[in-house]
């Protein structure tokens, strides 16, 4: 995701990712802010959250998405977002997988 749209997720700011294409699976998923426009999460894993549910995205997402509406957008349904300890990933364009050993949550600080 280019900057800042991972970090959105990861602080909990965007709850709707889009795409032109649906997810071609429910569960977690891990983002990963992008290389360029550079930033100091560029080509970092920053976060895991799961996809719930997906759907056509409509006016009423705009906020949640971070995005204005445009055409042939799917909304992703995001929960269940858990902060990670940051690690570099090269990039590759869709869903690809990561070892799951690489992925550290970070522990919950007490409210």
């Amino acid at each position: 995701m280019t900057p800042p749209f991972g970090q959105f997720v990861r602080d909990g700011k965007k709850t709707i990712e889009t795409r032109v294409w649906k997810p071609p699976y429910l569960g977690p998923v891990l983002f990963v802010c992008a290389k360029k426009p550079p930033s100091p999460e560029t080509g970092m894993a920053l976060c895991v959250a799961e996809v719930t549910h997906f759907r056509k995205m409509v006016e009423a997402d705009e906020v949640a998405a971070c995005c204005s509406i445009y055409a042939g957008a799917w909304a992703w349904i995001l929960t269940n977002v858990r902060r990670i300890k940051p690690f570099p990933v090269r990039g590759q364009l869709g869903l690809f997988n990561v070892p799951d050993e690489l992925i550290i949550y970070e522990e919950r600080s007490p409210k």
